[in-house]
């Protein structure tokens, strides 16, 4: 029996402090966006293209239109932000910077309120970590930075028949330590920027390449909790380089980084308000 107060699990309430809570983060994020040029974007919550965001369409909320065409409930935003702007309001506005405050769903009745950045044909990753970290040290909060890059194990899964990529998105160390191999096992342990030098100088050139937009990155970064993560491997359909994530034990706090649309170059990154809110309200 479904009692008459109940919701749904994995959806959310809001009230009294959390509701507050929920309302200043979105005001703090937003007032650090507006002044740093971008503008609000508020996308429909059905799409037709959410498949090119989920890697696994099972996770989609299916329904149809009324010609009976698939769509499904918003499941990411930024596929929907770039698309919109690029294809249905480009001759409308020359503006290339975004944010959104909006849920996303999953199957089967998951809601995860975000706010979100998109800065359309723009290379320059940096300043939207700068941007993230900024909003987080507003709230007095400051979780663990972690900056990657998914070219990296891509490369080594390609240059050792013994790696695949499930060894990275699992993380199996040992696989990758029992290899033997002197400037892996230094690649397997490097965490800090001041490590790098070291790991470049033995690295094969394309691992090399791949180190050295890392290192690039860290050094305009403006947040002194940062860790670098060459091995770990992100599951995501359209990030393809150098990517980030904000975290505190196993919660992640915000993530983004470079990724493709239409072969356009854009950076972007989603700060996770349910997971704030609950970690700003324990203090």
């Amino acid at each position: 029996m479904i009692l008459e107060h109940e919701i749904p699990q994995g959806s959310k309430l809001y009230f009294g402090d959390s509701a507050r809570l929920k309302r200043r983060i979105e005001n703090i994020a937003s007032d650090v966006l507006y002044e740093n040029g971008f503008e609000e974007i508020v996308t429909p919550l059905f799409s037709y293209h959410q498949h090119h965001s989920i890697a696994d369409e099972k996770e989609l909320i299916r329904v149809n239109d009324e010609k009976n065409h698939n769509i499904s409930l918003r499941a990411d935003s930024t596929i929907d932000v770039v698309r919109l702007i690029q294809k249905r309001l480009g001759r409308n506005t020359t503006q290339r910077k975004w944010f959104y405050i909006q849920p996303v769903f999953t199957y089967a009745t998951n809601e995860q309120h975000q706010v979100g950045a998109e800065s359309i044909e723009d290379e320059d990753l940096t300043s939207m970590i700068n941007l993230a970290t900024q909003i987080l040290q507003k709230l007095q909060t400051k979780p663990l930075l972690q900056i990657s890059n998914i070219k990296i194990p891509q490369i080594l899964s390609e240059m050792f028949v013994e790696l695949e990529l499930d060894d990275f998105r699992h993380l199996n160390i040992d696989k990758m330590l029992s290899l033997n191999v002197d400037w892996l096992t230094r690649l397997v342990y490097l965490q800090h920027a001041d490590q790098l030098d070291e790991v470049i100088e033995l690295a094969p050139q394309p691992i090399k390449e791949e180190l050295l937009r890392l290192k690039e990155l860290a050094e305009g970064i403006s947040y002194d909790a940062l860790v670098i993560a060459p091995m770990y491997y992100a599951k995501m359909l359209y990030y393809h380089k150098l990517f980030f994530r904000v975290i505190e034990g196993n919660e992640v706090y915000a993530r983004g980084g470079e990724y493709k649309v239409d072969e356009q170059t854009s950076v972007g990154f989603a700060i996770y308000t349910d997971e704030l809110i609950e970690k700003i309200g324990k203090k």
